[in-house]
């Protein structure tokens, strides 16, 4: 083996310049997998701590989306465009479910959460045309956020860490809200004219139809994590959020009309259902009466309460459900235990036919998680075909130094060198050329990753910054890694060396040592 390890090294040596070539390939290959790579797992660490801690916990539960649809705490994702914006609805047999977690062991904290999508204004109205004419205005100027609404004290316990600016929490039971410096700074900015503490706002419903409500500013804090790639938001009380987020008793169940009534409709024509104006109406009868300047508001005698009926029920199932909620979040002792907590739950609730989802802080954040992962397997692709480019090149390299050498291989094999030793010799040299490039190249990645980190590059694009999982642009290597970039190389290397190590493997001695002395 010694003597085949020198061999390589002389080899190497005597033909130097396509030993450069190839290094500089391998070098440049591992340094942008290893570099791509840990940006990406800074990426994903980063997303991971931030929305666990902050947003979405360990554990999320929901109701179980329909087929095609996704549910994460930012709302419903769906593949079906033909109705309206979808809500998320309540999670069903919340009793049921609620006593499921808590006899789950290894729950740290636990609480309940609304979202919904808002914008806020100030005064009695706004006038959109003006912000559409305006071509200064981009979406980072606009005070949309998310609207979240926890259990009152056990969201608090469970996400800590708000820095206040100024002000306090909302007081229970009331309309107050407070909002993050994104929100406030989007606010200034459009509306030319400060926002302060005690300040009665308008928030309108992004997502429902026109929703409207006035809220009285209490608070002002900054987001936990300043680089976070999550939405500004604001924070109120259940109560309000659930106007929203279209919780109402109407939206979490369904009445049937006693039979009775059915009946009743079923044996009525379309004249009993629907009336002819000339016999139930007699207003309109009396048009051509009317003068002028006469009223019809004024002149008709129909009885519009009769005409609409008994409007109670409709006004009930109207009211904000006081018991509803969209999630349950929680953290984990140990969150390692994540993954097995997640299974007892949701075994406990395919038991009980509980209709819900049970999901990690990745599923529960899809619309960030999902857009990283996105670019994850973009880059992947963009790695593969490099990787093919730069081992082709090797082969052919290769393979033009294996035919040059063909009389070193014939004389070799004329003095009883056997196949096995010069195919040992020729993958000696690849193996040891790749190991020596990719130790490079790991050493130029980590210069380059040690200089871009301590630059601390940060964007403030909201867009870009849930593109990117952030706004601290930052690099983190791990063992993993590199072990499997240099495995990667090594595999490529040996593959690169099979054809043309074959080929002049199959010229016989007396024939490659006439071609070695042409």
């Amino acid at each position: 083996m010694k003597e085949i390890f020198r061999l390589a090294l002389r080899n190497l040596k005597e033909h130097k310049a396509k030993t450069i070539i190839i290094a500089c390939f391998l070098i440049f290959g591992v340094a942008i997998v290893i570099l791509g790579n840990s940006f990406l797992e800074s990426v994903n660490r980063g997303l991971e701590r931030d929305f666990r801690a902050n947003y979405t916990g360990d554990i999320a539960i929901s109701i179980t989306p329909d087929k095609g649809d996704k549910i994460d705490i930012f709302g419903v994702q769906t593949t079906n465009f033909t109705g309206g914006i979808p809500q998320i609805p309540a999670i069903p047999d919340l009793e049921k479910v609620q006593k499921i977690v808590d006899e789950t062991d290894g729950i740290k904290s636990q609480t309940k959460l609304i979202s919904a999508m808002v914008m806020v204004a100030k005064g009695l109205e706004m006038d959109v045309s003006k912000l559409i004419d305006r071509d200064d205005l981009g979406f980072d100027d606009m005070p949309v956020s998310m609207l979240f609404a926890g259990e009152e004290e056990s969201y608090w316990n469970t996400f800590q860490g708000i820095h206040f600016v100024e002000g306090r929490y909302p007081a229970p039971n009331t309309n107050e809200i407070m909002i993050d410096t994104r929100v406030k700074r989007a606010f200034e900015s459009l509306y030319q004219e400060p926002l302060s503490i005690g300040d009665d706002i308008l928030i309108l419903g992004a997502n429902t139809n026109g929703i409207v409500r006035e809220g009285k500013l209490v608070g002002v804090f900054k987001p936990t994590n300043e680089n976070s790639a999550m939405f500004q938001i604001i924070y109120c009380n259940p109560g309000l959020a659930r106007s929203f987020a279209d919780l109402t008793y109407a939206s979490s169940f369904s009445q049937e009309l006693p039979e009775s009534v059915n009946l009743e409709l079923s044996s009525m024509s379309e004249d009993d259902l629907f009336g002819s104006f000339d016999d139930d109406f007699d207003v309109f009868d009396g048009f051509d009466d009317i003068e002028e300047d006469d009223s019809f508001l004024a002149t008709s005698t129909a009885d519009y309460d009769s005409i609409l009926g008994d409007t109670t029920l409709r006004d009930e199932l109207n009211k904000t459900d006081d018991g509803a909620w969209h999630f349950i979040l929680a953290k984990c002792s140990h969150p390692s235990q994540t993954e097995k907590i997640i299974k007892q739950i949701k075994a406990r609730c395919e038991e009980e036919n509980l209709n819900v989802q049970v999901i990690g802080w990745k599923d529960a954040a899809f619309s960030y998680s999902g857009t990283v992962e996105g670019i994850g397997i973009v880059f992947n692709i963009l790695i593969i075909i490099l990787a093919v480019v730069v081992f082709i090149i090797i082969m052919n390299t290769m393979t033009v130094s294996v035919i040059e050498r063909t009389g070193e291989i014939g004389t070799m094999r004329a003095i009883g060198a056997e196949k096995k030793f010069v195919r040992r010799l020729f993958f000696t040299e690849s193996v040891f050329l790749t190991l020596v490039s990719s130790v490079i190249g790991i050493i130029l990645a980590f210069i380059i990753m040690a200089i871009f980190n301590r630059c601390n590059i940060t964007i403030t694009n909201s867009i870009a910054k849930m593109i990117l999982g952030g706004g601290l642009l930052q690099f983190t290597p791990t063992v993993k890694i590199i072990v499997l970039t240099i495995i990667i190389a090594l595999a490529g290397s040996i593959v690169s060396n099979l054809y043309p190590v074959s080929s002049a493997l199959k010229i016989t001695p007396l024939k490659a040592l006439s071609k070695g002395s042409e």
